[in-house]
């Protein structure tokens, strides 16, 4: 049996509000899924987190420092 679970956040992943980066996926358990920015997220969090089936939180990249590639 494989389990399928959300992919990691894109820097073309936007926020369903505000359309700015999303570093928040929310997947619902119908399989549907919403993407949110740290802003959106703070601000429904406390309302989705109890019916989400999975959550892909990516929101410490914000404060992570830079690193150059090789």
């Amino acid at each position: 049996m494989t389990t399928l679970s959300a992919p990691p956040l894109q820097a073309t992943d936007r926020c369903d509000r505000c359309n700015a980066q999303a570093y928040v996926r929310v997947v619902l358990p119908a399989g549907t899924d919403l993407l949110f920015c740290a802003h959106h997220w703070a601000a429904y969090e406390d309302a989705l987190r109890p019916q989400a089936a999975e959550i892909v939180d990516e929101t410490h990249r914000l404060t992570e420092p830079a690193t150059a590639d090789a």
